[in-house]
C-alpha cells in the first residue's frame, strides 16, 4: 500500500490522481490534501478517502471547511505553510505535486528536502528551481517522477536507453484553439475562445497558456532539467491529434514515441505505480479508427511566446523565473479583461528586457526575480 499526499487535489490532475486511486484502493491510500479554490470539493474529497491533515488558502476557508465536515478532530492548515506540512506529513511515501503556478515550488522543495518521493504536474518547480530541484533529488536520493503527459510519454521512451544516445527530444503540443492562426487573427480573439481547448479539460491559466504557447515552453524548459538535454536538442512540433504524447530520437536515426488517447489518466497512474503498470479505464488506442497523425512546425513569429521560453533558458539563472512570473500576471490581467490576448507575451518580452539575470544561488534569489518580473508586468499590465 502506497501512502500519497496531494498538493492540489481539488485541480484537474488532482481530481484525477483521486480517480487512479479510486480504482485501486487495494494500493494507495491518501493521507494527506491541499486545495486552493475549492474548499466544498475539498469537503467531499475528506469524507471519501479520509485523509489525516488537510490544508487550505487561508483562514477564512479553514471556518468554511469545518462547517461542511463533521470530523472536528481532523487537522486543519492554512496558507503555503500549511501546503508544506501536507507535502511533508510523515505518513506520505509520495507527494504529488499539482498546485498551479509558482506558489507550487516552497511545498515541492520541501517534500524532496523530506525524503518524498515527487510525482511532478507542477512545472514552475523546474521552470524556477530546476537546479535546487536537482541538487535535493540527488542529494536525497528521491525520485523525480513526470506528470505531464509529455514529459511522461519521454521519460517512458527513454527508459531502458542510454540518454547520452539521445539526438533529441521531441515534445508535442496540440496546438491549442488558435492553430493555423496569423498574428494579425490573434488581436481579435475573446477570453472565451481562447478558454476553449480542442483536446485537453484544464484549469484556466494552464489553458491560457496553451493557447498561447506558453506552456509548451516552460515544457521545453522542464525537459532540459528533468532529462539534462541542452535546449538545442529540445523540439516542438504541433500535432492536434494529441495521440503522441511526445518522442526520443536516438544517435542511431531510430526514434521512440509514446502513444495513447488524450487522458491524464494514464501519465498518473505511471507515475504513482512506477516502476509498474496498473489497469486504468482509459479508453484504448484505435489506429485504425483516427487513421491520420499530422505534424507541423510551430510558428514562433506568431506564438512570440515559445520563443521567449527558449531565449529564457538561454539566458540561465534567474530569468526563467521572471519569465514565469511575468507571464502569471499577464495571463491574470487578460483573463480579467485587463489587456489582449496578443499583449501577453509582448508584457512578458518587456519584463524581460528590464531583468539583469543573476545566478541561483538559494531560494530567496528566486523569489526576488519572481517579486520583480511580477511587479513590473503589473506596471506593463497598467494594474
Amino acid at each position: 500500500m502506497k501512502k500519497i499526499s496531494i498538493l492540489g487535489s481539488t485541480g484537474s490532475i488532482g481530481t484525477n490522481v483521486l480517480n487512479v486511486v479510486r480504482e485501486h484502493p487495494d494500493k494507495f491510500e491518501v493521507v494527506a490534501l491541499a486545495e486552493g479554490h475549492d474548499v466544498k470539493l475539498l469537503s467531499e474529497q475528506i469524507k471519501e478517502f479520509c485523509p489525516r491533515l488537510v490544508s487550505v488558502r487561508d483562514e477564512a476557508a479553514v471556518k468554511t471547511l469545518r462547517s461542511l465536515i463533521s470530523d472536528s478532530t481532523l487537522e486543519i492548515k492554512f496558507g503555503i505553510d500549511g501546503a508544506c506540512d501536507v507535502a511533508t506529513i510523515d505518513d506520505a511515501d509520495m507527494v504529488v505535486s499539482a498546485i498551479v503556478g509558482s506558489i507550487g515550488l516552497k511545498p515541492t522543495l520541501a517534500a524532496l528536502n523530506a525524503g518524498k518521493d515527487v510525482a511532478l504536474a507542477n512545472k514552475e518547480s523546474l521552470v524556477m528551481g530546476g537546479k535546487l530541484v536537482m541538487d535535493l533529488v540527488k542529494e536525497k536520493g528521491v525520485k523525480l517522477l513526470p506528470v505531464d503527459s509529455e514529459h511522461s510519454a519521454i521519460f517512458q521512451s527513454l527508459t531502458g536507453h542510454n540518454v547520452n544516445d539521445v539526438e533529441r527530444l521531441i515534445l508535442t503540443a496540440s496546438g491549442g484553439p488558435f492553430r493555423g492562426y496569423t498574428y494579425e487573427m490573434l488581436q481579435k480573439v475573446t477570453r472565451a475562445q481562447a478558454l476553449k481547448h480542442p483536446r485537453w479539460e484544464m484549469g484556466s491559466k494552464i489553458t491560457i497558456d496553451s493557447a498561447t504557447l506558453m506552456n509548451k515552453g516552460l515544457e521545453v524548459i522542464e525537459a532540459h532539467w528533468l532529462f539534462k538535454i541542452p535546449s538545442e536538442k529540445i523540439d516542438v512540433v504541433i500535432h492536434p491529434q494529441s495521440i503522441v504524447h511526445s518522442l526520443v530520437e536516438y544517435c542511431d536515426g531510430c526514434v521512440v514515441a509514446e502513444l495513447g488517447e488524450p487522458d491524464m489518466r494514464s501519465p498518473i497512474a505511471y507515475a504513482l505505480s512506477f516502476p509498474e503498470r496498473i489497469n486504468t479505464s482509459v479508453k484504448r488506442l484505435n489506429l485504425a479508427e483516427i487513421q491520420n497523425l499530422t505534424f507541423e512546425k510551430p510558428d514562433r513569429n506568431v506564438f512570440k511566446s515559445l520563443k521567449l521560453a527558449y531565449d529564457a533558458l538561454a539566458s540561465g539563472g534567474t530569468m526563467p523565473t521572471v519569465l514565469n512570473s511575468a507571464n502569471e500576471v499577464a495571463v491574470g490581467a487578460f483573463l480579467n479583461d485587463k489587456i489582449k490576448f496578443i499583449d501577453i507575451p509582448t508584457i512578458v518580452e518587456k519584463v524581460m528586457s528590464e531583468h539583469d539575470v543573476k545566478e541561483v544561488t538559494s531560494l530567496e534569489t528566486l523569489f526576488e526575480a519572481d517579486r520583480f518580473g511580477r511587479e513590473k508586468a503589473h506596471v506593463a499590465c497598467g494594474m
